[in-house]
């Protein structure tokens, strides 16, 4: 689309929304237990136990010294060590991925590829920061991700009403648990997301020093994921400013967690 039209809140809206929808799911693997080992986190080491259960609890023990979701640890953790965590483990991870765009060869030189992933890192980070400060509603999430990445500040509530409920496509619903789900979230995030190119370049940029450095043999690498980092930790900035900007956290009654209305 670059070149015509600008692209209109509701497009940016409606793809945002998409984007949230297939996010979400994919965070929500993060915590699942398919082996029952996080489970073990939760009970004293098997005494006596075979070699397996050494095992499987030296590796429960490891989940829960990283307080990976849905371990014991992760349950203790308060809302700003989870959204903290998911800044610093998913977002690391991804990061790697964004600043190596070269290894898909000639699909970089067609694509905008580094701002895409780009945006995409920073939308599954800041959806699962959100989430954790509460901001579960998908509603608020496309407003949250409006604003930060796109620098628009819109009610997707009211130009969402007249459209379908994407949520309601199950066809393509997010599958249950399976490895290396973040980065599998990452690329489909991305496809979604291509949808808007446009918006792409809006989102927070590595410095001019590490863009600069980013094209220099060899250092490049180094130079583009110290930059999309860095990047990455303005959005989340930004992220919990407009959280404390146009939300009202509220205790859940017997629950210990918190919800968010927007005002």
């Amino acid at each position: 689309m670059s070149g015509g039209d600008p692209i209109g809140d509701e497009r940016v809206v409606a793809v945002l929304d998409r984007a949230a929808w297939g996010v979400n799911p994919i965070l929500d693997l993060a915590s699942v237990d398919p082996f029952g080992i996080k489970a073990r986190t939760f009970l004293p080491p098997v005494e006596g136990g075979s070699a397996l259960d050494r095992v499987l609890d030296g590796v429960a023990w490891l989940l829960d010294l990283a307080e990976v979701p849905g371990t014991a640890a992760w349950e203790r953790a308060g809302d700003e060590r989870r959204a903290s965590w998911w800044l610093t483990r998913l977002g690391t991870l991804n990061t790697m991925v964004v600043a190596f765009p070269g290894v898909l060869g000639p699909v970089a030189k067609r694509l905008p590829l580094q701002d895409l992933l780009g945006f995409a890192n920073q939308t599954l980070v800041l959806v699962a920061v959100a989430r954790e400060l509460g901001v579960t509603d998908r509603t608020a999430q496309v407003e949250l991700l409006a604003s930060v990445l796109c620098g628009r500040e819109i009610d997707a509530r009211t130009l969402l009403a007249d459209t379908t409920d994407i949520a309601e496509r199950v066809d393509d619903q997010p599958a249950g648990w399976r490895p290396f789900a973040a980065i599998g979230g990452l690329w489909s995030t991305a496809r979604t997301l291509r949808a808007i190119p446009d918006e792409l370049h809006r989102r927070p940029q590595p410095i001019r020093v590490f863009q600069v450095l980013g094209h220099v043999p060899l250092v490049g690498a180094i130079a583009g994921y110290l930059g999309e980092r860095g990047a990455l930790f303005d959005a989340a900035v930004q992220g919990k400013r407009w959280i404390d900007g146009h939300t009202v956290r509220t205790a859940v009654a017997g629950q210990g967690v918190h919800g968010i209305t927007t005002v």
